[in-house]
């Protein structure tokens, strides 16, 4: 493998430069360019099939490389090329579409946003194919390696269920691989075995038709601001639970083996509060831990709150209106459908009397999505991981990703488990300034990756 690693470098330095960011209609020049840059490297690593797909958004690019041995295993790779927005983009230390090296306590790193997030994770399977012929002398894969690339990831992936649905006889597979999540520290194999879903909402409350003088009205019609901020405050009990009547109905609660599973997971919380976090203290639902809670509990957030004057100085009024906008994450057997009606109801129940509350919800959601601990994919798996580490697989910890992706829409279009591969560490600033990728853990996650195809095939 390590012939290969000044390709790696090279090709992921280059890909890096490419400011694929799906948010802004103004750089959709820039996803298509990140599209057609993967396609390329695809096609110089090997893949006899490669080909973009357009989408009414952003292309996807698909792969597929066919092992030579008749009724071999279909593995798909999922990840994707569009990135997040840098700003603030004074809080970057290097400009965040110039990829560049520094020395950090655990080995080298590489900053620039889309490192790890999700182009490095995608980036290390080319490595990794190569790594897998060269190792077992072949010159095809020991199971069919199929990649699906999406660009709208980071814009909640509006299209890429239709896309599924629509290409559904090209992407038939046996085990989907996601790489985009990681593991739990540089030192600690991991395999991350659930990710939460997503529902999100805004909320506008009407008082008066117009803001009013403060001085002529205050304290004699409801005020907006003051309404929200009673309604937000409502969100939570005295233990941290949402107060949505209903919202842990269906959730599935954590088994004794699951809690036992996670509390194996070494986490220093101090050190989480001063590193990534950069808080001053935990908070959240009262009876769970703080790992648990982040990846494996339900949550209401309150994402931004405006209405009113914001500007220099004073505007003594009351406002006529107040906005704020939340999202929810959601646990095995929750709905993201569920969410709207339930909000609704609450929000009515609230709100004053003389302010007209309108809750809006986008229609779709993430819906959360889990690996079976149990299954043989799972095992080739913690084999891969193992081999990569140098260790037993049965000293490879599981862990949750508190985040959503659309991967719940590859297991219901495909019908397909799922298995997770992805090199990331909570410490990577993914979605913040100074993203980067600790470059050892891009070549475990590649050598995990050469090993997977081998172990799937003598699955």
């Amino acid at each position: 493998m390590q012939a290969h690693l000044d390709d790696l470098h090279a090709d992921l330095d280059a890909w890096l430069r490419i400011p694929s960011i799906s948010a802004d209609p103004a750089h959709a020049g820039d996803v298509a360019a990140s599209a057609r840059w993967l396609a390329d490297a695809l096609r110089r690593t090997g893949f006899p099939t490669v080909e973009v797909w357009e989408t009414p958004g952003a292309p996807a690019v698909y792969a597929e490389w066919p092992s030579g041995h008749a009724g071999a295993p279909v593995a798909l790779v999922y990840g994707h090329h569009d990135v997040q927005p840098v700003d603030p983009p004074e809080l970057w230390e290097h400009p965040p579409f110039e990829p560049t090296r520094v020395e950090g306590p655990d080995g080298p790193e590489l900053h620039a946003r889309g490192a790890i997030d999700d182009k490095g994770n995608v980036a290390f399977h080319l490595l990794g194919i190569r790594a897998h012929l060269a190792a077992t002398g072949r010159d095809t894969p020991a199971v069919t390696v199929k990649l699906l690339v999406e660009g709208e990831e980071e814009s909640g992936s509006p299209h890429f269920a239709d896309l599924l649905r629509e290409r559904a006889d090209r992407l038939t597979c046996d085990v989907v691989v996601v790489s985009d999540t990681g593991m739990a520290a540089p030192d600690v194999p991991s395999a991350v075995v659930a990710m939460r879903g997503l529902a999100d909402a805004e909320i506008t409350l009407r008082g008066p038709a117009v803001d009013l003088h403060s001085g002529s009205f205050g304290g004699g019609v409801p005020n907006p601001l003051h309404a929200m901020a009673s309604l937000l405050a409502a969100l939570h009990d005295e233990q941290g639970r949402v107060t949505l009547p209903g919202f842990y109905e269906k959730v599935r609660p954590l088994t004794d083996r699951e809690r036992e599973l996670m509390a194996r997971v070494p986490f220093d919380e101090a050190a989480w509060l001063a590193g990534p976090a950069a808080s001053r203290a935990t908070a959240g639902e009262a009876g769970f831990s703080t790992l648990e809670r982040i990846g494996a509990r339900p949550t209401a957030e309150v994402n931004g709150v405006w209405g009113g004057y914001t500007g220099p100085g004073h505007k003594t009024i009351v406002p006529a209106e107040a906005h704020a906008k939340l999202t929810f994450r959601l646990v095995a057997d929750q709905t993201p459908a569920d969410v709207g009606p339930m909000l609704r109801e609450w929000v009515q129940a609230h709100v004053p009397e003389g302010i007209e509350a309108e809750v809006h919800t986008p229609p779709g959601g993430v819906a959360p999505c889990a690996s079976d601990l149990d299954s043989p994919f799972v095992a080739a798996l913690l084999r891969s991981i193992g081999q990569a580490f140098d260790t037993d697989p049965a000293d490879v910890l599981f862990t949750r990703e508190g985040g959503s992706g659309p991967e719940a829409d590859l297991v219901e279009v495909l019908g397909a488990p799922l298995v997770f591969l992805g090199a990331g560490l909570p410490t990577d600033r993914i979605h913040s300034p100074n993203e980067r990728v600790l470059l050892p853990m891009l070549y475990r996650g590649a050598e995990a990756a050469a090993h997977l195809w081998r172990e799937l095939a003598t699955r």
